[in-house]
């Protein structure tokens, strides 16, 4: 292992440790009534662009190796994957742009972000984090 993927791993493992404990310190002021069966937690959505630069850079591959080296480890019960298009303002030079992006949508707790920023020179990965019912 690279000492650089290392760093990235704790990086990513401290990341993790911390929104757990900002979910579990305010989560019951964010959950919902939930009813037929389903409880009450938080659902993640987070958003992934795909181009380095101005080209694709983040092949279907890479994508899916990601997905199950960096995410599934920490989400074995599972996920969800769109695709979907992209678009952002580029603030320094104050201009859209627009890129194929991947959006994964887990269960908490937990995030992955920095790893993909990392790993892929990103320069930000949305997250939103909801209260949601659920069931399996």
């Amino acid at each position: 292992m690279s000492v650089r993927v290392a760093a990235a791993s704790t990086l990513v493992s401290t990341l993790v440790l911390a929104l757990v404990v900002a979910l579990a310190d305010g989560a019951d002021a964010q959950l919902v009534d939930c009813l037929g069966g389903q409880r009450p937690t938080q659902v993640a959505e987070l958003m992934f662009g795909r181009n380095i630069g101005r080209r694709i850079g983040v092949s279907e591959g890479d994508f899916g190796r990601f997905v199950d080296r960096e995410i599934m480890s920490r989400f074995p019960n599972g996920l969800t994957v769109f695709n979907a298009a992209g678009q952002w303002r580029e603030q320094a030079m104050d201009k859209i742009v627009r890129e194929p992006s991947k959006v994964v949508q887990i269960v908490l707790p937990g995030e992955i972000v920095e790893a993909y920023k990392t790993r892929f020179k990103q320069q930000s990965v949305v997250m939103i984090v909801r209260p949601a019912c659920v069931s399996f």
